[in-house]
């Protein structure tokens, strides 16, 4: 596939570092209005509360001009960009534990548990033809080259692929072949992509951090009783499937995992969230945004894809808190 628009920076964790190579917006009238950047962060189910956003900003007649989404944030802010956030919330909120399961299919043959052609269908249904240099909002999406471990602005091509790409989470996703490069999850590299809204053309820029409130612990996802929560339900099913299936079968004599102890998926994505912190740490006070959104999801599971509802409402209730400092923005840049 010939993709090109690759951008390339370095996967530093500071936000400085030299100009990506992406094409600025020249001769600009200057008494054209402010553009507005979004930069949608990474945090997989949690990532339903930047539909909660989006609808607070559209409400409130704040149109982004620039979107920039790692991870979740892609497929958010992408489908977002393509008129399709309506079908992505009704699918969102259709989803239920068992219905999350069944988009699941695992495979042993690839660098990924789950092959994500389920997930791929579900988005080729609306978005197969479009291209993300098209779109009505400029857009691009974050993705991590898999041997160099660049940086990797996805700003054209078709739509669906660098979605794929930017959330292709190591050792769950199978990495996607994208103009001769293999590449995974953005969050890698850039867990808030705010540097990348700048380059397309915004002049202020307002990002989402899905774990502003989520400080690193010994594991992130936390159960809150003595019961089985839907997070365990979930992960225990991602690390009982290669058993299932007869891979990995355990050794004679193998002990049970003692209660509580984390499994395999558990241990992946931990680490995968507390290297993402540290990342998105360093970038915020490389390159800080003009306005950041942190819905409080501290309680919101990695994986509960099918608590949509409480996502989208915390998205919400974070974005009118943030409300009077955004448009008092709006309105002193306006003034300038």
């Amino acid at each position: 596939m010939l993709w090109d628009g690759i951008a390339r920076r370095s996967a530093g964790s500071g936000g400085g570092g030299g100009a990506a190579e992406v094409k600025q917006p020249t001769d600009r009238d200057p008494r054209t209005k402010t553009r507005i950047g979004l930069a949608l962060g990474g945090g997989a189910a949690r990532g339903w509360s930047h539909i909660g956003v989006l609808r607070v900003l559209t409400e409130a007649g704040i149109v982004p001009d620039v979107i920039a989404g790692s991870s979740i944030g892609a497929v958010v802010g992408g489908c977002y960009a393509a008129g399709k956030l309506d079908e992505l919330e009704a699918f969102a909120l259709s989803l239920t534990k068992r219905r999350v399961m069944g988009l699941l299919d695992f495979h042993f043959s690839g660098a990924g548990l789950i092959a994500g052609g389920r997930l791929q269908r579900l988005l080729d249904q609306d978005l197969m033809d479009r291209r993300v240099e098209t779109l009505p909002v400029k857009f691009c999406t974050i993705a991590t080259e898999l041997v160099s471990g660049h940086e990797i602005w996805l700003t054209r091509g078709p739509l669906v692929p660098a979605m794929r790409a930017s959330y292709a989470l190591p050792g769950i996703f199978d990495p996607v072949m994208i103009g001769g490069r293999w590449l995974m999850d953005g969050a890698l590299v850039n867990p808030i992509p705010i540097t990348a809204a700048r380059a397309l053309g915004a002049d202020i820029v307002i990002c989402v951090n899905l774990n502003g409130e989520v400080r690193v612990r010994g594991t992130v996802i936390q159960s809150y009783d003595t019961e089985t929560s839907d997070e365990q339900e979930i992960e225990e099913a991602i690390e009982e499937a290669p058993r299932r299936w007869g891979i990995f079968p355990g050794a004679k004599g193998d002990k049970p995992r003692k209660p509580n102890a984390p499994g395999l998926a558990t241990v992946m994505v931990d680490a995968f969230n507390i290297t993402q912190d540290r990342i998105a740490r360093s970038r915020l006070a490389g390159d800080p945004p003009d306005i950041m959104v942190a819905p409080k999801l501290a309680k919101m599971g990695l994986f509960e894809f099918h608590r949509a509802q409480e996502c989208i409402s915390l998205g919400r209730q974070a974005t009118e808190r943030a409300l009077p400092d955004i448009l008092e923005l709006l309105q002193e840049t306006q003034a300038r």
